[in-house]
């Protein structure tokens, strides 16, 4: 994967439109701002993420709920994107969206508070499409910035470990930012991270239990089965990578929608 691409390119269809008309085609463009710093959010993340002994980590969603000081740092730092060109396909901007998501993901849960789940108050499906933030110079949607953004300009598997969606099986809300100059090899260790868990794969007597990451996003990990195994193997560690090339049979998907709550590692 080279996320660090040279050249810019847009964003296809309605999220960046070009001016004037949502059906004549945008020419590529130079950034005009200097890509945002991510020192604030980094601070909140070093503030309230918290690792538990299982090597997950959850969010202190009451804590923050309870300092006005930090919601208002939070608001800041996400309105800082409004109106900043992001068009771009570069590192900066793939951290960008990536914070971006897990910031505006954090303040809904935080606005919400006490909950147990993300999809609390959701017959089906959750928030995503109703959740948006100006960003882009564009309304987006946490489902656009997911899907329509980082999916479809990046097309990387990576982009699953970057983004939480406020879950304990959701990849680790890492303790520090996502940054360009980092970004490879943190996005490496997220995966690492994610598949040495028993969220992210639990290897059984009868063949492996798999985050439905892997199933809902099979394309990403390459279309089939097989390439899902493929892409385990390359970031697991040597004695798991051993487990699963004795028997490489997936044989359910699981994924937990509790709130990934720092509360609970106080109960516990």
């Amino acid at each position: 994967m080279r996320l660090a691409a040279l050249c810019l390119v847009t964003l296809a269809g309605s999220l960046f439109p070009a001016p004037g008309s949502a059906d004549t085609a945008q020419t590529p463009r130079q950034e005009t701002t200097v890509p945002a710093k991510h020192a604030d959010w980094t601070r909140l993340l070093k503030a309230y993420v918290k690792m538990g002994s299982d090597g997950i980590t959850r969010f202190d969603y009451g804590r923050l709920a309870a300092s006005e000081k930090d919601r208002a740092a939070l608001d800041a730092y996400i309105a800082r994107f409004a109106a900043m060109d992001l068009s771009a396909k570069t590192d900066a901007n793939f951290a960008t969206w990536a914070n971006l998501y897990n910031a505006v993901t954090v303040r809904y849960i935080v606005e919400r508070y006490p909950v147990k789940s993300i999809k609390d108050g959701y017959f089906t499906g959750g928030p995503w499409k109703d959740v948006k933030v100006d960003a882009g110079g564009q309304l987006v949607s946490l489902d656009d910035i997911e899907h329509k953004i980082l999916r479809k300009t990046w097309g990387t598997p990576q982009v699953h470990y970057s983004i939480n969606c406020a879950s304990y099986s959701c990849p680790n809300l890492p303790p520090r930012a996502w940054e360009a100059a980092t970004l490879d090899k943190d996005l490496a260790a997220a995966a690492r991270a994610y598949i040495s868990q028993a969220r992210g794969v639990t290897v059984t007597s009868k063949g492996l239990v798999l985050s439905s990451i892997y199933d809902w996003f099979q394309a990403d990990f390459g279309g089939s089965k097989d390439a899902v195994i493929a892409h385990l193997l390359k970031y697991a560690e040597p004695e798991l990578a051993e487990k699963i090339r004795a028997n490489p049979k997936i044989v359910r998907y699981r994924y937990d929608w509790s709130l990934n709550d720092a509360a609970k590692l106080k109960k516990g």
